[in-house]
């Protein structure tokens, strides 16, 4: 799998204030940028697991930290089935 870098600059505020370093904040972006696309259903699960860098079944088990639904997108398309 081919990998793409994308550079963002965050002011070293918000660093100081999160007390983290920036492979931690970094990575964190990672794992809620992922469950943020999953939940608006722009990213299927194991999509959003590869962004998040963990296995699928465990960034399922992560949305709960976030008060997502796992399975919100296969539902919304099994309602959309048989209405």
């Amino acid at each position: 799998m081919t990998m793409r870098q994308v550079v963002i600059d965050i002011p070293e505020q918000i660093l100081i204030a999160e007390k983290v370093d920036e492979i931690s904040f970094a990575h964190e972006m990672c794992v809620l940028s992922a469950v943020k696309l999953y939940e608006l259903g722009r990213l299927t699960s194991g999509r959003a697991a590869e962004l998040a860098g963990m296995p699928r079944v465990e960034f399922l088990m992560t949305l709960q930290r976030y008060k997502i639904f796992p399975l919100e997108s296969e539902l919304r398309e099994l309602e959309m089935q048989y209405a």
